[in-house]
């Protein structure tokens, strides 16, 4: 995949979960709510429809107020990718300031590990710089610890 370093942030790791146990996670909505988003915020409401023109909707709590983040997904390969944005909602309304597209990548890494990789692609330079300074690396970063030791818990419960 061609990525543009003007407008696109890309966070790559080997994690030590199944693949198939990412895609259940990032696929399931009572499992975001448990990742999503860096601890100590959290999600508080998720609705997916997974298929091409679904709703990826969240709602977030953050600092004590409520974030409605609402989109849909535009490409689905399933146990391999997601890509989602904020730049409609359901049924292909604009919305009023989106943010950026999100791509999801997963690859069998070998023995039970994915290589997961998070690509956030923004509409202007200016977005972009604006997501890193708000802490795309960190705040991914988390996400992911948040996802494998989550995920991990399932495992063997």
């Amino acid at each position: 995949m061609q990525l543009d370093p003007e407008t696109d942030l890309k966070l790559e790791r080997i994690i030590e979960v199944p693949r198939q146990l990412v895609w259940a996670c990032w696929t399931t909505p009572e499992h975001i709510k448990h990742f999503f988003v860096p601890e100590p915020h959290r999600v508080t409401a998720c609705e997916i429809d997974r298929r091409v023109g679904g709703r990826f909707n969240t709602t977030f709590e953050v600092n004590g107020s409520e974030m409605k983040n609402n989109g849909v997904f535009l490409e689905i390969t399933d146990g391999e990718k997601l890509v989602f944005t904020d730049s409609y909602t359901e049924g292909w309304k604009p919305s009023e300031n989106p943010f950026m597209t999100a791509i999801l990548l997963l690859e069998e890494a070998g023995e039970g590990k994915t290589r997961y990789t998070a690509i956030a692609r923004h509409r202007t330079p200016e977005a972009r710089q604006q997501h890193e300074q708000m802490g795309f690396y960190e705040g991914w970063e988390i996400v992911v610890d948040q996802l494998t030791r989550y995920a991990k818990s399932l495992a063997s419960a």
